[in-house]
């Protein structure tokens, strides 16, 4: 999710997309149909980026993995259900929905920080 986030923060291009962040807007408002296109995308790149960052350290990880969950069906849904392995099919998003939802109900195990500062003995 990082290497997804930090070319839509920095503004840089991102595999075929030369304006990430635009993209994302895009997506959000004229694909998906939703309001706040631009605020929902940097939310988006927030969740990518600080989200991707918490997980790794284990800070939130159940809520936060839950989030990612969310937009990973949100992807899911806006590009599917075309389930090509190129020209932006969903199982990436599936599969990466999938291991959130995971996250979001296990949590994020005995080396997470959650676990750490909830568990103390």
């Amino acid at each position: 999710m990082f290497t997804h986030g930090l070319p839509k923060l920095l503004g840089d291009s991102h595999g075929s997309m030369a304006d990430p962040m635009a993209s994302s807007t895009h997506l959000i408002g004229n694909v998906m149909g939703l309001p706040f296109a631009a605020e929902l995308a940097f939310l988006v790149m927030l969740l990518e980026t600080v989200g991707a960052l918490m997980l790794v350290v284990g800070v939130l990880t159940r809520p936060v993995a839950l989030a990612m969950a969310a937009e990973m069906a949100g992807i899911s849904y806006a590009l599917g259900p075309t389930w090509p392995w190129v020209d932006r099919g969903i199982e990436y998003p599936v599969i990466l929905g999938s291991l959130a939802l995971y996250m979001a109900i296990r949590g994020g195990g005995r080396f997470a920080f959650d676990h750490k500062l909830w568990h103390r003995r």
